[in-house]
């Protein structure tokens, strides 16, 4: 293990090392360089992904390549000097040269990203954020900001696909939901849309102000506030207090919509907020509700009317966004044939409770999905499914702070609430934590413990068998092992 470690940097696989933990960072430098000097063998380092051979992937390593390969020449030139010419000192330069160049090269890197952020990046983002703002304040559509800890981008689709089925319709895309995205989606914007989706992504505090500020919405969907981003927030209550933050640049309290099942959203909610949950929106409620593993169906009554609905979406967590879609729909002037069309094209997202075949198991995907409410959602579908065996799998949370012990131990116990037959923990920092809430919760089912998680998922068909049904809920980057 030692030797390993120490051998590791001067190995021919350094090089794509040092670019894939800068890709894995999205060329961040300093979380990049935290994780670098955090690493003891680097050989270790790419367990769950490898690295993907983008055209600036393939220019950093030739310059990294390149860059060491001089470096060690340069040593062996002042080794050659010192050995034919008597150059003093050359031995230990030369020698000092080749044997630093890992630790050289692996900074030198950094160097063109942070100059061409500084110069050339942020100068070019500033201004485009500064467009925007204008655009935005003169756009004669709805404006929808979508906020909150988690289901965001979840929400954000689900509007998009009901709203089009009769109106006009642009959203901000997949999850990019910085004020730089803001910025480039105002670019494409003709002015004629009746409404726009504007994601907003909360990392620290302030952000869900600046967002506001700069796009003025009309409306608001918060779809909830949970233990997320507390490396910058370092409490729920500031991360909270942030994205509630949107209300205030709301011409109603009545536009600002709010998830009703989220505890740590109740101290911010204000009474004229309109509230939606898994018994209804905005004066419609639920019911005769039936749940699968291909979707929901239920209906919505309000007063004399009534629709019936079906929706790919699993769980019924989903009941209230689903109710809040159709019924602004309604208020947006869409015709019940159009919500139904549009509630019956419904999908998972990518990455979020999305179900497939693997032979005759299913899998459930949900490993974009990040906090503990997400989990309280995966462990309850899973319980409620039927299956011949059930089998949950997860590497924990990241970004937690000071809240990491005691959400992951609420995590074992979410867990031990599903039934599961099998638990499958991927091996890192927060795997103890997990067990403890499980033993906490009286688990008896098997926990399997994963050292190889790029192994186990590669191979996931060969611990699946026909009837099992396998949900898998987030998946950690190697920077945060």
């Amino acid at each position: 293990m030692i030797v390993s470690a120490i051998i590791s940097p001067y190995l021919p696989q350094y090089a794509a090392t040092l670019v894939y933990m800068l890709q894995s960072t999205e060329y961040r430098a300093r979380p990049y360089l935290a994780w670098y000097w955090r690493t003891q063998d680097f050989s270790q380092v790419a367990k769950r992904r490898q690295l993907r051979r983008t055209r600036a992937a393939w220019l950093l390593l030739l310059a990294v390549y390149a860059g060491m390969i001089l470096q060690i020449a340069g040593g062996l030139f002042l080794i050659a000097l010192w050995h034919w010419h008597g150059l003093a000192g050359g031995w230990a330069f030369g020698l000092a040269l080749i044997i630093s160049y890992p630790v050289i090269w692996a900074h030198f890197i950094v160097v063109p990203l942070i100059l061409g952020r500084f110069l050339v990046v942020m100068p070019r983002e500033k201004r485009a954020i500064i467009a925007s703002e204008r655009i935005f304040k003169d756009h004669k559509g709805a404006k929808i900001a979508i906020a909150g800890s988690y289901g965001k981008t979840s929400m954000k689709e689900l509007l998009l696909t009901v709203f089009r089925e009769g109106k006009e319709v642009a959203a901000t895309p997949a999850n990019k939901n910085v004020a730089i995205s803001h910025a480039r989606f105002a670019q494409t914007l003709t002015g004629g849309e009746d409404i726009l989706l504007i994601e907003y992504g909360e990392g620290a505090p302030g952000d869900v102000t600046r967002f506001a500020r700069r796009t003025h919405p009309t409306h608001a969907v918060i779809t909830g506030v949970a233990a997320a981003h507390l490396d910058q927030y370092k409490t729920v209550e500031a991360a909270g207090k942030d994205i509630f933050s949107v209300a205030a640049a709301l011409p109603s309290e009545d536009t600002c919509y709010v998830n009703g099942e989220s505890p740590a959203a109740e101290p911010f909610t204000k009474p004229g907020f309109a509230l939606y949950s898994r018994g209804g929106a905005l004066g419609w409620k639920v019911h005769d509700v039936t749940v699968s593993i291909s979707g929901l169906s239920f209906s919505l009554q309000k007063g004399k009317q009534a629709i019936h609905l079906t929706s790919g979406l699993l769980g019924r967590h989903q009941l209230g966004p689903l109710s809040l879609a159709a019924a602004l729909a309604h208020e947006f002037g869409l015709s019940p044939e159009q919500i139904i069309a549009g509630i019956g094209k419904t999908q998972p997202f990518e990455h979020r409770m999305q179900p497939y075949r693997l032979g005759g198991a299913w899998i459930i995907d949900d490993t974009y999905n990040g906090n503990i409410e997400g989990i309280r959602a995966g462990t309850d579908l899973l319980r409620e499914l039927p299956a011949k065996r059930k089998m949950y799998v997860t590497p924990g949370l990241v970004d937690q702070g000071a809240m990491t012990a005691a959400v992951h131990q609420e995590m074992g116990q979410l867990i031990a609430t599903s039934r599961a037959d099998i638990v499958v923990l991927m091996q890192n920092s927060v795997t103890p934590l997990i067990q403890k809430g499980l033993e906490a919760a009286n688990f008896t089912g098997e926990v399997r413990i994963e050292t190889n998680p790029l192994e186990f998922y590669t191979n996931l068909t060969h611990f699946v068998s026909a009837g099992d049904v396998v949900l898998m809920q987030n998946d950690w980057p190697d920077n945060y092992a």
